[in-house]
């Protein structure tokens, strides 16, 4: 072996050694709700696609779980303005889960959907191309004291999704 294999080789293990603990997966931990401040360009995107456009999201209106195995739900208000008045009624947020959850009763595969509360209480689940997937009865909480455009509380393992006062509970699929 040559010196300069030998100095290279030795180089790559210091690098591994001070750098592995940065490689390896977070440790998993309690769930936990997040606040917009928690999540960031880096945990969702900044703008989304749906139905065939490209639309900032309202990252100071996003709220999510972050699961105890390191997996994520999370959802963001979208600027909707570019779409057709109709569509904007139900396209509200961009909404990303990496497991299956439950909604209202309905099971949700991991992926990314547009969402949105409409009227009669009723929360719609859209795929990307804007089909509706499936809607649920939405609540509202009047005795919410501080309504936030959008945020996550949790319940013993069950969340609720809220947009404003209006919310759905969510929880993760068995």
């Amino acid at each position: 072996m040559t010196w300069t294999k030998v100095l290279t080789l030795g180089m790559l293990a210091a690098l591994v050694t001070v750098h592995a603990p940065v490689l390896a997966a977070p440790p998993a931990g309690p769930e936990t709700t997040l606040k917009a401040a928690d999540i960031s360009g880096k945990l969702f995107p900044e703008h989304v696609f749906f139905r065939g456009q490209v639309a900032p999201v309202q990252m100071r209106n996003t709220a999510g779980i972050r699961l105890a195995d390191d997996f994520y739900v999370l959802a963001g208000l979208v600027d909707n303005s570019g779409y057709a008045a109709d569509l904007r009624q139900k396209y509200q947020a961009y909404f990303i889960s990496e497991v299956a959850i439950d909604i209202g009763g309905q099971k949700l595969q991991p992926g990314a959907y547009g969402v949105g509360f409409i009227a009669d209480n009723k929360f719609v689940v859209m795929d990307l191309g804007a089909h509706d997937l499936f809607q649920v009865t939405s609540a509202r909480d009047a005795e919410m004291k501080r309504p936030v455009p959008m945020q996550v509380t949790s319940s013993g393992g069950k969340y609720r999704l809220y947009h404003g006062r209006d919310y759905v509970e969510i929880v993760r699929a068995q």
